[in-house]
């Protein structure tokens, strides 16, 4: 049967949902649950109706309903405020009101294949900041941050922001998460608070989980008022760039723990950033194997290519994966259509330009991290990518100045012990030894850090003529690295290109007794 309402249609013998004469792309599980819905629309489908059709009676939870229905709205430019096709009817169930006319499923012009899923992009809103003052000046203060970290979080391509007129209609109202995932389809809620007395500024900044409304961040920021419009941007910026990663941990944790049996692009994606972002080589290889899964599933997925060509480089890098120019050339390839889909992707730009450091074009990473700077001001991957490019290039003064930036900026980072170990290395080529080993030094204490933090450590430590200390960092990394050799160093530094650097990495393992192979 062939559905029509406005200018979509629905074609339940082809399994499509087209506006005009464009498939849209949509996941099978919503072209049954709005078949069910138009087919019914004379009355309401209550949720146990609609979890015996679309699930086919297995139990999920109230959130997976919500997440599928506010998908379909999506698809159709609708939303929980206006319900203009699905009508909410409070804790019973969904009914389709939009004006439809039906007739017989015209005969398909080719073979019909099932269109990929529509990406489910976690949906943001930021609350205006609570002004506790009395203070006028603090109001117009709180309003500016909130707009600017609106403005700062809508370059973070993956992500959907609600508009800041939308947003700052909740000011003043005490409103529950729950009820702006019921209006807005809201997965996250950011809201807080700001007071000041005297030349002090205390700003309070949350994030929710709208279907839960437990707390997912908490950050407090105290600050002396100086000039306002500078306070103001070194605060938004911080905010921002804090989100962005805490946003990312909890939609991995999501899939993690849901482990949905039939995984979709979005859900192979973020599964597969999960065990990237766990760091080992087992993990890296699962990565690999989800991203390239997810490519499959939607081509025009352009996080899918672009961050499988990232787990491909770190895989040459620290585990298994044989450096390989090959190899290489197809990770810049999908990072490259990565690209060509989103030129404006702040991320893909930076993903790209660590696929060019370990081709050892530099100045094209430095081109691309710029880019992504520009893109995202708040990017902290990008200026630990900066100071990467520009310490190959031995441009170590200012490599160490994007290194500290980058720690600034996303102490919460996943990849923080990563910010520490690269500008630990640059500082080892420098000739600053004592510097680099208080950079391993707050590397080896964070989550996940990897055995060259432990090599660097040593390194710095036989340069400085420390070589009892350097027979005991050596220990450390055998412990984590057993098949750690001179050899294996030159393989895995294979992105350097400045023969005095790796002579240098190579006399501190040599002056430490580091096998050579």
């Amino acid at each position: 049967m062939r559905y029509r309402f406005d200018d979509f249609i629905l074609d339940t013998e082809r399994f499509e949902l087209c506006r005009g004469d464009q498939p849209l792309r949509c996941e099978p599980q919503i072209i049954e649950l709005l078949a069910l819905l138009v087919e019914n629309r004379e009355r309401m489908v209550s949720k146990e109706e609609i979890n015996e059709v679309v699930w086919r009676g297995r139990i999920v939870s109230e959130a997976a309903l919500s997440s599928r229905i506010k998908m379909a709205r999506q698809l159709l430019g609708d939303d929980g405020r206006r319900q203009a096709y699905i009508r909410t009817i409070h804790r019973k169930g969904f009914r389709f009101v939009g004006e439809v006319h039906d007739g017989p499923a015209a005969a398909p012009a080719t073979t019909p294949r099932s269109a990929p899923e529509a990406l489910h992009k976690p949906t943001v809103i930021v609350l205006p900041l609570n002004n506790l003052s009395r203070d006028s000046e603090h109001e117009y203060f709180a309003d500016g941050v909130s707009s600017d970290i609106i403005a700062l979080l809508c370059r973070h391509r993956w992500l959907n922001v609600v508009a800041r007129n939308t947003a700052f209609g909740f000011k003043g109202k005490a409103t529950d998460p729950r009820e702006l995932d019921r209006l807005l389809g809201v997965d996250y809620v950011v809201e807080g608070s700001i007071q000041g007395g005297g030349n002090h500024v205390r700003i309070n900044v949350h994030l929710v989980d709208a279907s839960t409304r437990l707390t997912v961040w908490a950050e407090r920021y105290d600050r002396q008022r100086c000039e306002i419009l500078e306070l103001q941007d070194e605060i938004t910026e911080t905010i921002a760039a804090r989100l962005e990663p805490e946003i990312g941990f909890a939609e991995r944790h999501k899939i993690m723990v849901s482990r949905p049996a039939n995984l979709q692009a979005w859900d192979c994606f973020h599964l597969g950033c999960y065990h990237l972002f766990r760091f080992t080589g087992e993990d890296n290889q699962e990565a690999q194997r989800l991203l390239r899964q997810s490519q499959r599933q939607d081509p025009m997925f352009g996080e899918a290519q672009a961050w499988w060509a990232y787990a491909v480089v770190l895989g040459m890098v620290y585990w298994d994966t044989p450096p390989d120019r090959k190899l290489l050339d197809e990770a810049l390839a999908a990072c490259d259509r990565a690209l060509e889909i989103d030129h404006q992707n702040a991320t893909f730009h930076m993903l790209r330009g660590r696929v060019l450091l370990a081709r050892r074009e530099y100045r094209r990473a430095l081109a691309d991290n710029r880019t992504a700077i520009e893109l995202n001001p708040t990017f902290a991957a990008a200026y630990c990518g900066m100071g990467d490019s520009l310490a190959y290039e031995c441009r170590y003064e200012e490599a160490m100045e994007q290194f500290e930036r980058s720690i600034a900026l996303s102490p919460n980072d996943p990849q923080l012990w990563a910010f520490y170990t690269y500008g630990a290395l640059a500082l080892i080529f420098k000739g600053d030894y004592e510097r680099s080993l208080e950079w391993t030094e707050q590397a080896a204490n964070l989550p996940n850090c990897q055995y060259w933090t432990a090599a660097h450590c040593v390194v710095a430590l036989a340069h400085l003529g420390r070589l009892d200390d350097a027979n005991e960092a050596k220990e450390r990394l055998f412990a984590t690295q057993p098949v750690f050799s001179c050899a294996f160093a030159v393989e895995k530094l294979f992105y350097l290109h400045e023969p005095t650097q790796i002579d240098c990495y190579l006399e501190g393992l040599r002056r430490a007794q580091v096998p050579e192979r």
